[in-house]
């Protein structure tokens, strides 16, 4: 078995061994849950250490013909996209885990989801056969709906049906698109996403498009991009913060990954549509930060946010340029930091206090200083201040669509003001102004809290002060794809 096989099939493993655990034995299970999700951790990590990173080409790859007639094969790989994702799905999953010590309810059945949701993730980022990374695709949806519907806030039976609803709908545009290309795909032999890319070139122009457009719909869904973003602020409110962690940190991410993948197949049906993608991304990133900074949630504003940030992944996307590319791969990880620091911390400020309003807080700086440290971090990283991951990230967006776009680009900045207005409003009502009566008494950050949040907030930090060893992860395999992008539009 290669290693890429260990990693994807360590949480399966688990999810069987959890499966003939007796439910009783809650303590077990969380042990048994937490070491596979650590041991995943520590694969990635070992991973991590033996990747070329100046090598673009597909590596440690794995093929096994599943079914010749149709072309399908398990077929594993990893590259410069891939690999920074496949980091941070193993530790967010070990943070989201960490975070799971209140879950008092059903916890065999919990833990079981958490383990298949990761599974799923890693096959997604491992895939590299379009029938393998759809079947992965769809096996993330059932622990999602299980996990929002049955451990979520008091709506959470219409979060888990709106979100696989809209999931569930854009997964049929993906596959429609993917049978699409697949009619021009049988004289060739390989894997699927080889082949596919091969056959995208002998389409015509209309049909490129079109094929594209239900890539959009699919992977938008997931991302989210405006207007396909319904299900993601109920789904962020009532779903547990673990999940929050993983629905933001890792979930739309998955999105962005497909749709770079689909651009990079179909590059001259994304330069036709250049000028629609970059309405999108601008459009949303102005939409989600006006709607987070009217929020008096705490939960629903981070959820607004993510929308607006997102936007910044598919104008690095729209670019099809190097640098903008290179934003929108950094943004993927910056965000997935940031917000799953936000996400957790909102949590944990809930468990305490029973609130995610505002207004109902002030000067937790006296009460909580650990817990104030970090949440402050993670607020200026989320607006893009220098020395944080979230400012290495925009300025690569920035660059990269001033080079395609030039003066478009003030929408951008307008954005970042908005994102800084309700980054510094959280943090005045959150941390100024006299103590109220009942937030006196609130407990601090303990110590497994602040290893998760710690480890998350060091993450945009280091990355922000020493940005190479992130940038170069990703710098040869975005290299090739721009020369791939450039090749055809030629």
């Amino acid at each position: 078995m290669g290693i890429l096989s260990l990693l994807l099939w360590t949480p399966a493993a688990g999810v069987l061994l959890l499966a003939f655990t007796p439910g009783q034995n809650t303590r077990i299970i969380r042990i048994l849950a937490n070491l596979f999700t650590t041991l995943a951790f520590l694969l990635s990590c070992w991973l991590l250490t033996l990747y070329d990173q100046h090598n673009a080409a597909l590596q440690f790859g794995e093929y096994f013909p599943l079914n010749p007639n149709l072309g399908s094969a398990y077929a594993l790989g990893i590259d410069g996209l891939s690999m920074p994702m496949l980091i941070l799905a193993t530790l967010l999953t070990s943070i989201a885990l960490l975070a799971s010590f209140t879950v008092s309810s059903s916890i065999k059945g919990y833990h079981i989801c958490i383990l298949l949701l990761e599974f799923g993730m890693l096959g997604v980022f491992l895939a590299q056969d379009w029938a393998l990374f759809y079947i992965f695709w769809e096996v993330t949806l059932i622990p999602l709906f299980f996990l929002i519907g049955r451990w979520g806030g008091k709506r959470r039976h219409t979060a888990s049906l709106n979100f696989v609803l809209y999931t569930m709908g854009g997964s049929v545009f993906m596959l429609v698109s993917l049978l699409a290309i697949s009619q021009y795909d049988l004289e060739h032999s390989g894997s699927l996403m080889t082949t596919m890319h091969q056959a995208a070139q002998d389409m015509p122009r209309y049909e490129q498009i079109l094929v594209l457009l239900g890539f959009l719909i699919g992977f938008g869904v997931k991302m989210p991009i405006f207007p396909l973003h319904g299900w993601l602020p109920l789904a962020h409110v009532e779903a547990p913060s673990p999940i929050s962690i993983l629905l933001s940190g890792i979930l739309l991410k998955m999105g962005a990954y497909g749709l770079i993948r689909a651009v990079t197949m179909l590059p001259e049906a994304a330069h036709i549509l250049q000028p629609f993608l970059v309405f999108l991304a601008l459009f949303g990133m102005l939409y989600g930060g006006l709607l987070a900074w009217r929020q008096s949630d705490l939960k629903a504003m981070v959820a607004y946010s993510s929308v607006s940030h997102m936007g910044i992944v598919l104008l690095g996307i729209a670019t099809l340029n190097e640098v903008g590319m290179t934003g929108a791969v950094l943004q993927m990880t910056a965000h997935g930091l940031i917000a799953a620091a936000m996400f957790l911390l909102v949590g944990l400020l809930y468990e305490r206090t029973h609130t995610r309003n505002i207004k109902d807080y002030s000067s937790l700086v006296q009460v909580m200083p650990r817990f104030t440290l970090f949440m402050t971090l993670t607020l200026l990283a989320a607006m893009g201040l220098p020395g944080s991951v979230g400012f290495i990230a925009e300025l690569h967006a920035l660059i990269g669509g001033f080079q395609q776009w030039g003066g478009l680009m003030i929408f951008f900045s307008i954005s970042i003001l908005i994102s800084a207005a309700y980054a510094m409003r959280t943090i005045g009502l959150l941390f100024t102004g006299p103590v109220k009566p009942q937030m006196q008494k609130i407990a601090d950050l303990n110590t497994p809290e602040i290893l998760a949040a710690g480890l998350l907030v060091a993450g945009i930090v280091l990355f922000g002060l020493l940005p190479a060893p992130l940038i170069d992860l990703s710098a040869a395999t975005i290299a090739q794809i721009n020369q791939q992008i450039s090749q055809r539009l030629l």
